[in-house]
């Protein structure tokens, strides 16, 4: 029994005053909780609406860059016919430019001459003309062709002679996104219009253009004559809030109530600490790297390797990166595992890597990394005066956590990137924020997750997901590496999309520092009269 004011209370009166006072207590923050996730929650809509529109607009300016850049081509080729020689030169652009549906002659009244796939040609009516850029004489023009549904974009250009020109034909839903950074299907709005004010296509989930209780985003192209509009209803976004707070809500309530009568329920005991064995392995060095090569799929050369972590017991077991690391992350050792892994891996590869500048070795980082500037002072240490250079260093931070604060992260990101070390994002298209990530991050390399690898070959919307990531890292100037590649079918699919840089079972698991040495000896041998000091590292090169 139990005196509470003199009154005596039972175990089990006490049980259910516990509980109460946890469900009292519990109420405040739960209800400041709610109200900070409803402003959270809307603007992570805005977010969404906001990368939908960059991620159009890079879509579409680098795929009409391209169409621009073919007809200057043919244009000083004095392509301006329907004469063999010009039809067959319209041929060769239109296997060489993906997006481009069609290459024709056109006459000064817009009316279609011919065209690469011949004289045999649908009705086009034009719908809008304007220049596509502040005083250019090439036209963005919006045409319709035939009975065909919607709207196709024609970029028009004059040519020498000034009495024809020559066009390219690009389907819309070329130029606009159609699956959300998730790569989901698309839950918002995508419009897009000319500069002038008329619609070129749109794609997602209709809107009633009176709706007022929406969210929108609006983006004008830079380069050309184009907008991008991207909306949502509130009531979207409120589903997810309601959801998230009846979530908090119970979510909290249930803690409460179980710390509150688990500590009057269970007697305090000791007994196994997984976090003390996590600091008693760091200590003693246990943690060892294994690498996994990064292979060049064109040449076959080695380009470096991601480092892997381990854990070596003493008795000889391999523990999985799996079974520890969500704990190392949750307890904050995370960071000394992993200046522990940067130091062990220069001791046992760096003099390699230093003979061969060409070669990237990579670590992987959590969203923790990035909360302030010590991953900057650690790598500035660990790499200044040592084998591998900064030059050589690739940090990747994976999309599978959400980083709380991105414009930190940025700030993060860009000392790294003032070192010299290059940014890469892990399992692009799976995480928390999808491709949003490289658009606001600023990062070097952008790394294909293995699911998308699986499916090449059987799942159509995987093509269409890697061209898109190609077309915007190839726009944003980054790197492309695909990860996961497991089968020589897939390597073949990767070349045809262009992409150059994989890693992978089918050219080798992650390997310890003796093998890894052996075959970095084997593949990048160095001659003794290519022995000299270090210079910068060669950047990848986008496939």
């Amino acid at each position: 029994m139990l005196l509470l004011y003199g009154v005596a209370v039972s175990p089990r009166r006490k049980l259910l005053l516990a509980i109460a006072t946890g469900v009292v207590l519990a109420g405040p923050p739960v209800a400041a909780f709610n109200l900070w996730l409803g402003s959270l929650v809307e603007r992570q809509g805005q977010d969404e609406l906001d990368v939908l529109a960059r991620r159009t607009i890079v879509l579409a300016e680098g795929r009409i860059g391209r169409a621009v850049a073919a007809l200057d081509e043919l244009a000083a080729r004095g392509v301006d016919s329907c004469r063999g020689p010009h039809i067959d030169a319209l041929r060769q652009a239109n296997f060489s430019v993906t997006p481009v549906k069609e290459f024709s002659v056109v006459a000064p009244d817009g009316r279609t001459l011919c065209a690469d796939s011949g004289n045999s040609l649908e009705p086009r009516k034009l719908i809008s003309s304007e220049p596509v850029s502040a005083g250019a004489t090439v036209l963005l023009e919006v045409i319709r062709i035939g009975e065909r549904p919607g709207h196709w974009v024609r970029i028009r250009r004059p040519t020498a002679n000034a009495s024809n020109g020559i066009a390219a034909l690009i389907p819309v839903e070329s130029l606009i996104v159609s699956m959300s950074s998730q790569a989901g299907p698309l839950s918002t709005l995508a419009r897009m219009t000319t500069r002038g004010g008329t619609l070129i296509g749109e794609f997602g989930d209709a809107i009633p253009a009176a709706a007022e209780d929406r969210l929108i985003a609006t983006l004008p192209s830079e380069r050309y004559a184009l907008t991008v509009t991207t909306s949502m209803l509130r009531t979207q976004v409120a589903v997810s809030q309601t959801d998230m707070r009846a979530l908090g809500t119970i979510g909290s309530g249930i803690l409460a109530i179980l710390i509150l009568s688990l500590s009057l329920l269970l007697p305090k005991r000791g007994g196994h600490n997984p976090i003390t064995e996590l600091e008693q392995a760091l200590k003693a060095g246990e943690f060892v790297p294994y690498y996994q090569p990064v292979v060049d799929i064109r040449s076959g050369r080695l380009r470096g390797a991601e480092v892997l972590v381990r854990w070596r017991k003493p008795d000889g077991t391999i523990i999985p990166p799996a079974s520890f690391i969500p704990l190392a992350e949750s307890s904050g050792l995370i960071i000394e595992l992993t200046r522990a892994l940067m130091r062990r891996a220069c001791r046992e590869v760096g003099p390699a890597l230093g003979r061969r500048p060409h070669l990237k070795l990579s670590f992987n980082l959590t969203a923790r990394h990035f909360a302030d500037e010590e991953i900057v002072q650690d790598v500035r240490r660990i790499f200044n005066k040592s084998s591998p250079r900064l030059a050589q260093v690739v940090l990747e931070v994976t999309e599978r956590q959400p980083l709380d604060n991105l414009t930190e992260t940025r700030r993060v990101v860009a000392a790294l990137q003032g070192l010299g070390v290059q940014i890469a994002i892990d399992d692009v298209g799976t995480g928390h924020s999808g491709l949003s990530y490289m658009l606001k991050l600023g990062v070097d390399i952008i790394k294909i997750d293995k699911i998308f690898i699986d499916s090449l070959g059987t799942e159509r919307h995987s093509n269409t997901i890697i061209e898109t990531l190609i077309d915007l890292a190839q726009n944003m100037r980054m790197d492309i590496v695909a990860e996961g590649v497991e089968t020589f079918e897939q390597v073949m699919h990767l070349r045809e999309l262009g992409i150059r840089s994989a890693q992978g079972y089918v050219f080798a698991p992650p390997l310890p520092a003796s093998a890894f040495l052996q075959l970095v000896e084997a593949i990048e041998p160095v001659k003794p009269e290519e022995e000299r000091p270090l210079a910068p590292a060669a950047q990848f090169k986008a496939g």
